[in-house]
């Protein structure tokens, strides 16, 4: 990667090696490598291997240098309205929390909205627990952005699989399937 946008890439994933994510389909969740090809986003999007143990936000940070304010994290949420269940992913910045009790309850007009139990969230999305990302996402669920995402050149995420990380612009992440620009959605 050498053009000045992916220099920007390169400056928040601290010593991590980038790849064209498109050229490393293989290192991501099924349902994420399904994806990036049909998603205009991918053009820039970057994805590095990382070791299982250090896919949390705070250890991938103190072991590789990645940018704690670049860092994004993807929750999945939802809610139910007259039988109806609504469920939403929400991408917010590692130094914020998705404000489920107050936007994301009222974005998905529920009385109660809360996270999706972890078998149900990986089953669902057919990614792996603390590996979840917006890209990829089944169909008809809306993707909560946050403004601050939004206006991040670069964003750290997960790639469906703890073994991996991708390395987007948040204004692609913006224009996901599905996705909705949050003011305030992480807190």
């Amino acid at each position: 990667m050498s053009t000045p946008v992916e220099a920007e890439a390169r400056a928040v994933a601290g010593d991590l090696v980038l790849h064209p994510a498109l050229e490393r389909l293989d290192a991501v969740a099924s349902p994420v490598a399904a994806a990036l090809p049909g998603w205009a986003g991918a053009a820039a999007a970057a994805v590095t291997e990382i070791d299982p143990d250090v896919a949390d936000t705070a250890a991938l940070v103190e072991a590789h240098g990645v940018s704690r304010e670049a860092s994004a994290n993807c929750v999945v949420v939802s809610g139910k309205r007259a039988g109806e269940e609504r469920i939403a992913a929400c991408v917010v910045l590692a130094t914020t929390r998705a404000d489920v009790n107050g936007a994301v309850k009222r974005l998905l007009d529920v009385r109660k909205a809360s996270f999706l139990a972890m078998e149900r969230a990986v089953t669902d999305t057919g990614m792996e627990y603390g590996g979840i990302t917006p890209v990829g996402l089944p169909d008809g669920w809306r993707v909560l952005v946050d403004a601050a995402v939004a206006a991040t050149p670069y964003v750290v995420i997960g790639s469906g699989v703890r073994r991996s990380k991708l390395v987007v612009r948040g204004a692609d992440l913006a224009s996901l399937p599905g996705a909705e620009v949050v003011e305030g959605l992480g807190v």
